[in-house]
């Protein structure tokens, strides 16, 4: 019997969660660095997966199989094609930096050490269980227990190929990301500590509620696809569809198709399912913040690949007018918010829903350009967002406000935060020479050659790009200096420990992009394959 190497890539981080929660209260370092160690180890056994994964051998590789609960035809199955590859790297390349970036989000904040009955600092982690809600218990263990926890189902959904397996790790994923909002909230809040927790526990709530309900209505399709097809195998139910030994008459498979999209248009997120994303950014630490938009979010986008396109390849076409004109909504809208923001993270949370637009753009442009770039958009936008939001992070902990209009000059006293701050600035508005241009140029490509009205249009989200970011560079960063902040620190090192790996990675695949792609184009040939789709061939006026 061969390794489970995919089973150990998610069950490490789960095994992880619960030895740092396990930890005792008073070693919250080691807490820490045993979080970190798992989440290395993870990304090692990530490494191994994308090296064993062979691009021009079978669509899905490492495959395991299990019974699991067989009266109802529910199996442990999984297996990874080139998309899940790349996801699944990603995800583990970006947990170690999430938590290196949060390495003191969790720690007691300063009221929670000012209850002895003295009233002096008592010894870290002696302080007693308080309402978490109210920010003045802070549980270490508990915080890197939670990251570790979602980066084992983010895996493990983007590994399984049995629909029910999937569904459940879709929606368990909202339970530790709805306390890490609700209960790890940034501290960064001008409006008082009770007003703070009020707010955190309105966006933990309206995230999971938005999300539940996308769930929900994913659930029935799931069991009406059980109804139809007798079993949840996703390679077994592609099969039957394609050999046509599968009959579903065309309003099922438009209904089912559409309780699944639902469901992955709330997580991508697009509008106008995409309201809980600004508040839930907004209350979240910068760490969880690039969880949910850089990690959590690309489930979303990833399934609509998976088990839009490959279960329901007719509904698919049918819905693609729709879905591109929702698309290209978001890219708008997004941008067009993000220009008129006044808070830090707001501005990126509407940014990402414009970035996600255009991976859905790329989705159902149903070229094959389109699809490699937005699987490669998905790559680049969670690295790109990780340096830019962690940077503001530590931006936001030095001054303790995530308001634009509380900065300005910042380069002056610390001019390595605001060099790695442009960077990922520059990032997020495509510029060549970095990642997220060759995916953005790709997905554009894609676009115009079957819509070239669509994406006219989306092209006005590159230059509302370039405004927001710029504008948010020069106020925050340029013209004279605050006299608050005179005495701000540069980045240190465990900080541009976080900043600098990932700003290499920017350059290197925005140069040289080959080692994703080469892994993802094969599984786009695929799925355009489900779909009976092939690339629009150029006009070419003959020869007079």
């Amino acid at each position: 019997m061969s390794f489970p190497l995919l089973t150990a890539t998610a069950v490490l981080p789960a095994l992880g969660a619960i030895a740092t929660a396990a930890v005792p209260a008073t070693k919250r370092t080691a807490a820490k660095w045993l979080a970190l160690l798992v989440s290395i180890a993870t990304l090692a056994l990530a490494v191994v997966v994308a090296v064993r994964f062979d691009p021009g051998g079978d669509r899905y590789q490492l495959t395991e199989s299990h019974a699991w609960i067989a009266d109802f035809g529910v199996r442990y199955e999984l297996g990874v094609d080139g998309i899940g590859v790349a996801l699944i790297a990603l995800t583990a390349l970006l947990i170690p930096f999430i938590i290196l970036a949060g390495w003191h989000d969790a720690d007691p904040s300063p009221s929670s050490q000012l209850r002895s009955s003295g009233g002096g600092p008592k010894e870290a982690g002696t302080e007693p269980l308080t309402s978490i809600a109210e920010g003045r218990w802070r549980p270490t263990q508990g915080f890197f227990a939670l990251i570790l926890a979602v980066e084992a189902m983010v895996i493990i959904s983007f590994e399984a190929t049995d629909v029910f397996l999937f569904y459940i790790f879709f929606e368990a994923m909202l339970i530790p990301l709805y306390f890490l909002i609700g209960g790890f909230g940034d501290r960064a809040h001008q409006d008082g500590e009770q007003a703070a927790a009020t707010q955190r526990s309105y966006a933990a709530v309206k995230f999971l509620l938005y999300n539940l309900a996308g769930g929900l209505v994913m659930l029935a399709a799931v069991i009406g696809l059980y109804v139809v097809a007798g079993n949840f195998s996703l390679t077994e139910i592609a099969e039957a569809r394609a050999n046509g030994s599968l009959e579903m008459s065309t309003s099922t498979e438009r209904w089912l198709f559409l309780g699944f999209f639902l469901a992955f248009a709330v997580k991508a997120p697009m509008w106008p399912l995409h309201t809980w994303l600004p508040n839930a950014m907004q209350e979240s630490t910068a760490p969880v913040a690039v969880l949910i938009t850089a990690v959590v979010d690309k489930v979303g986008t990833f399934a609509m690949l998976r088990f839009c396109l490959q279960l329901f390849p007719e509904a698919s076409k049918w819905a693609t007018p729709v879905i591109m004109v929702l698309a290209v909504i978001s890219i708008i809208y997004g941008a067009l918010l993000a220009v008129g923001q006044r808070d830090i993270k707001r501005l990126i949370a509407y940014a990402s829903i414009s970035h996600f637009g255009f991976i859905i753009m790329g989705i159902f442009a149903m070229t094959s350009q389109g699809q490699s770039g937005a699987t490669l958009y998905m790559v680049n936008h969670g690295i790109s967002t990780a340096v830019l939001l962690l940077v503001a992070g530590f931006l936001i902990s030095r001054r303790g406000s995530r308001l634009i209009a509380d900065y300005g000059g910042v380069q002056k006293v610390a001019p390595v935060l605001a060099g790695t701050f442009l960077i990922g600035g520059l990032a997020t508005l495509s510029l060549p020479g970095l990642a997220p241009f060759v995916s953005e140029f790709l997905v554009l490509v894609g676009t115009f050659t079957r819509y070239p009205v669509i994406g006219v249009i989306a092209t006005f989200g590159i230059v509302l790009a370039a405004l927001y970011t710029l504008v948010l560079y020069q106020r925050t960063m340029t013209g004279p200096l605050r006299p608050e902040l005179a005495k701000m620190p540069d980045l240190r090192v465990r900080e541009i420990a976080v900043a600098a790996p990932l700003i290499v990675l920017l350059v290197f695949l925005g140069v040289y992009p080959k080692p994703v792609t080469d892994i993802v184009n094969p599984a786009v040939k695929q799925t355009m394959s489900d779909v009976q789709q092939k690339d629009p061939q150029p006009e070419v006026e003959a020869a007079k």
